[in-house]
């Protein structure tokens, strides 16, 4: 058996880049970024008002109060979007609103609720208190300067970044190609969710499960139908597979039995094994293998181990065909609420909940067909083989929720 460092290392060998394209900022959400992006302007772009409020120089305010306020005539009102054509003379001010650009020889905005008309003429406005000097501006380039680096290479386009590229001039952006994904599963005891279950059948339930994680990793998911237990319909939907994807994933027929396919089909096909088994649970009987230049992962046919080892050695490969620059789970910290064993001879990855005051606990049963603790799961805690910890031990959690 591999170790499970080894195998990812093996994993990864197979995996390159699939190339770029450009794509609008909308339809950008979760892509990684092919290229690096510098800023095509300054944000902000102009000197502008932070708030709706009068544009002034300080120096007509000193020694402004309520008993006695200093009073400016106000010359123009500039909405946001104009270009300012006035400049601010002394005992003078002009109306801005949020956005507004700033005029010349104005150092700060007062807000709008710091001033009072005068009843006989309001375009008289009155101040009753000083201001500091560039109060209320928010200054070009404060933020990004024009050629300012936005994103680097391989980063995740998230929400805020898009509003920034959107935001810096960009409107569209140069991401990696999205791997499409074949998804397998064998085993004449699967049968659809729309069928009546008959006595020894059992509903299919990783290609939805593997269709969504394909997904939330960026990969195009093809979910074939359910493959009946010959190495015949092993062969042929492999084949097509193949012939329709950039990697294949099956679930089910790699281990040991009579009825398990996989293994036998990839050599049918002129492929070759890179290896077979990883010393982990769960999730052992697990194969890599590649067919004219294409990988096949053979994940085993139990949900939980199915999960398991697509995010530990699948996920990391579909990120790196896409050019990520961070290929593996997120980690977090958190600490035990009761103690975890594990007496086995292979590290054991435990599902477990991570609650947002960084309590970690058990997510229930850990034997690798049971659903219910899969669901209630947002985190993995390896554990080494022949130890435990125990409640109270700070620990490292690896996020499901990718």
């Amino acid at each position: 058996m591999l170790s499970l460092e080894e195998a990812v290392e093996r994993s990864l060998a197979t995996a390159t880049f699939q190339g770029s394209e450009t794509v609008s900022l909308g339809n950008a959400t979760g892509r990684f970024t092919a290229a690096t992006v510098n800023a095509k302007v300054s944000l902000p772009s102009f000197d502008n008002s932070a708030m709706d409020g009068y544009a002034v120089r300080i120096c007509d305010l000193y020694g402004a109060s309520p008993e006695s306020p200093a009073e400016l005539k106000c010359i123009g009102i500039i909405p946001a979007g104009n270009h300012p054509t006035q400049s601010i003379e002394a005992g003078t001010c002009i109306r801005l609103f949020t956005g507004s650009p700033i005029p010349t020889n104005a150092d700060a905005v007062i807000m709008q609720e710091d001033s009072s008309n005068d009843p006989n003429d309001d375009r008289n406005i009155r101040f009753s208190k000083p201001i500091k000097p560039w109060k209320n501006i928010r200054f070009k380039g404060e933020d990004i300067r024009e050629n300012d680096r936005v994103v680097t290479t391989g980063k995740r386009l998230t929400t805020g970044t898009i509003g920034l590229l959107a935001a810096t001039g960009h409107g569209s952006i140069e991401v990696g190609i999205r791997p499409k994904v074949g998804l397998l599963a064998t085993g004449s005891e699967l049968v659809e969710t729309t069928n009546e279950l008959q006595a020894g059948e059992i509903y299919e339930s990783n290609r939805s499960m593997l269709c969504s994680l394909v997904t939330k990793a960026n990969g195009i998911p093809n979910a074939y139908p359910i493959v009946p237990d010959s190495l015949e319909a092993t062969t042929a939907a492999m084949k097509k597979a193949f012939a329709e994807n950039d990697v294949v994933l099956t679930s089910g027929g790699v281990s040991v039995g009579d009825h398990d396919h996989v293994k036998p089909a990839i050599g049918r096909l002129g492929g070759s094994l890179n290896f077979w088994k990883i010393a982990v649970k769960p999730g052992k009987p697990f194969v890599l293998g590649q067919v004219d230049g294409k990988s096949v992962f053979g994940l085993p046919g139990n949900p939980v181990s199915a999960l398991v080892t697509y995010l530990l050695l699948v996920r990391p490969v579909l990120l790196k065909m896409q050019g990520a620059s961070d290929l593996h789970l997120t980690k977090r910290i958190g600490r035990l609420e009761e103690k975890l064993v594990n007496r086995g001879d292979r590290r054991h990855f435990i599902r477990v909940t991570l609650d947002m005051d960084g309590i970690v606990k058990s997510a229930g049963g850990q034997r690798s067909h049971m659903l219910s603790s899969l669901a209630m799961a947002n985190g993995l805690v390896d554990l080494p083989q022949n130890s435990s910890l125990a409640k109270g031990d700070l620990v490292e959690v690896l996020l499901v929720e990718c």
